[in-house]
């Protein structure tokens, strides 16, 4: 006989649906099963409490430890904790020449004039080697893609209890180092006008103790282990040679044995990816004609969801994406969607706002065509009327599935870059809600809270969130502070209905020219910019091409299957 926990892995895809048989990743799964159990994980909600954790652990490793990173973008001299010299390069600089094994997959990227990171990106990469470390500049991607997963693991010899695997959407790089405040980051990276010299900036990730981290790990070393070259540019191979960069992986070790499940660890873990189909032969070894399971993975939870689908994410584009929305909002007439977004896009030229601008207006049109009224989407600011640009890539479906990583609800994220999201789903409810997976729960009420700028206990949203995220405190679900001012959200459509409340005063007060107190909160309902029939033109193309291109072999884009 089933049980709760066997219901909500109903919520997974198994092996099968992952589609990859070259992957190694769930080989120590047994079955069908395609994820790990037994884990601890720990939402870091702003760059600000992620850095400080991960800065902890890596200065926590001693010889012989193993530290292993991804990224889409770094910035060598970004401060992790606010002073000088608590920088990336010195971080990790000192853990190598201490005896740390350092070993960095970052992004090559394309130029910096198309506003991306290469001067960056290759800043961090080539300073990282002339302190020991090995991080090497990857650019074995699909034409005009990029590998966006922001992994980091940290393997503690002899320590395994200890060691952690971070998962989620933010970067070693410049902007990301925000609060609950949202004052930004003194260390900002060029925006958009709209989001000021210090653009504010929302995002998450999640601290993963138990067997998943070895899971994270794999998904690293079958990158760092691919015997492809990491460029097929011939000039930057050519300059990379001239430079004496180091073009070649050394062998990792053998990889140890997963970490024992965490004592009263309830969470089970599964990682979902997007790995392009590369073309001409270059496919990926461990994912031939690419893997697509960030796609799989959320096109099976939105057929399971029935109340209430939150989301905060960066871009919600892709009519091919919404089409899974309008599917489900067609089946499930009590369903609930909500979306916090980026009220404008992050650049501001034309040839990149426009077709991003086309992309959400098509996407959010379909979406209220499916749903109507039971569709919101907000946007955010600070408590100084400045806009919030929202990288985080976070989605909570039922109380049970819950996701955070690096992918975004577009087309490019689940078939053209690689991605890496971590999904948990709880065995253990809360008492008022049998089925409820509690992390999920737990989750969606401390955004909630700090998006309608709730007390929670002695802190006041905007304040200082970690005490209710604390990576070295018991998980605490039941927390009694958080479920009594949060007590109109815990219904889920209890939560759609307060967001909308909360909009419309902050909204009317703004209408009303200001009058008296600013009402509490951050919600702004979210206005799409109209694009007129001649921009969309030239514009449909750009995005079809550029911004949101499609990455899946041609029979699947044929049947429109992921």
């Amino acid at each position: 006989m089933s049980g709760p926990a066997d219901e909500r892995t109903g919520w997974l895809i198994g092996k099968a649906e992952r589609a990859n048989a070259q992957t190694v990743l769930d080989d120590e799964h047994p079955g069908d099963e395609a994820w790990s159990r037994g884990n601890v994980v720990r939402p870091l909600i702003h760059g600000g409490a992620y850095f400080a954790h991960l800065a902890a652990h890596v200065e926590a490793a001693r010889p012989g430890d193993l530290v292993l990173f991804t990224d889409w973008r770094g910035d060598a001299d970004e401060q992790l904790l606010g002073e000088e010299g608590d920088d990336v390069l010195r971080l990790l600089g000192e853990a190598d020449r201490r005896g740390v094994d350092v070993r960095g997959l970052i992004w090559r990227s394309h130029l910096d004039a198309l506003s991306f990171s290469a001067h960056e990106n290759r800043t961090l990469g080539i300073r990282l080697q002339e302190q020991g470390a090995e991080a090497l500049l990857d650019m074995r991607v699909r034409t005009g893609g990029s590998h966006h997963q922001k992994l980091v693991v940290i393997r503690y010899r002899g320590r395994p209890q200890d060691d952690v695997a971070y998962v989620g959407g933010i970067d070693l790089s410049h902007s990301r180092r925000d609060d609950a405040r949202h004052e930004g980051d003194p260390q900002p990276q060029p925006m958009a006008p709209a989001y000021g010299p210090t653009p504010a900036w929302h995002d998450a990730q999640v601290v993963i103790s138990g067997p998943a981290v070895r899971d994270v790990e794999t998904v690293f070393r079958e990158r760092w282990e691919d015997p492809t070259p990491l460029s097929q540019n011939p000039l930057f191979w050519l300059h990379d040679r001239l430079t004496r960069a180091d073009l070649s992986p050394d062998p990792l070790p053998a990889q140890a044995p997963a970490p024992e499940p965490v004592e009263g660890g309830t969470h089970t873990v599964q990682l979902l990816r997007t790995y392009p189909n590369l073309r001409h032969g270059r496919d990926y070894p461990f994912a031939r004609g690419g893997e697509r399971s960030v796609a799989r993975g959320y096109g099976k939870a939105l057929r399971k969801a029935q109340r209430l689908v939150s989301i905060e994410d960066q871009y919600l584009w892709s009519r091919d994406v919404a089409r899974a929305f309008e599917e489900t909002l067609g089946s499930s007439p009590d369903l609930r969607v909500v979306a916090v977004l980026p009220p404008v896009p992050d650049q501001a030229s034309p040839l990149s706002r426009v077709p991003q601008e086309l992309a959400r207006q098509e996407a959010l049109e379909l979406l209220q065509r499916a749903g109507g009224d039971r569709v919101a989407c907000y946007s955010l600011e600070n408590h100084a009327g400045r806009p919030v640009y929202v990288h985080a890539k976070v989605c909570v479906m039922d109380d049970v599935w819950a996701t955070v990583g690096s992918d975004n609800f577009n087309r490019r994220s689940w078939t053209h870059d690689s991605e890496l999201s971590a999904v948990v789903v709880d065995e253990t409810s809360p008492a008022d809600a049998p089925g409820v997976s509690a992390y999920a729960r737990r989750l969606r009420l401390v955004l909630a809270a700090e998006h309608l700028d709730r007390e929670v206990g002695a802190a006041r949203f905007p304040g200082d969130t970690g005490h209710l995220l604390d990576p070295d405190r018991p998980v605490d679900v039941d927390d009694e502070a958080l479920l009594d001012v949060m007590a109109d959200c815990v219904d889920l459509h209890g939560m759609f209905d307060a967001y909308a409340a909360s909009a419309d005063r902050l909204d009317a007060w703004y209408a009303g020219g200001q009058v008296g107190p600013r009402p509490p909160g951050r919600l702004r309902r979210l206005r799409p910019a109209h694009v007129g029939p001649l921009a969309r033109l030239w514009a449909r193309p750009i995005l079809r091409l550029v911004h949101d291109p499609d990455g899946r072999p041609a029979r699947l884009r044929r049947r429109q299957r992921f």
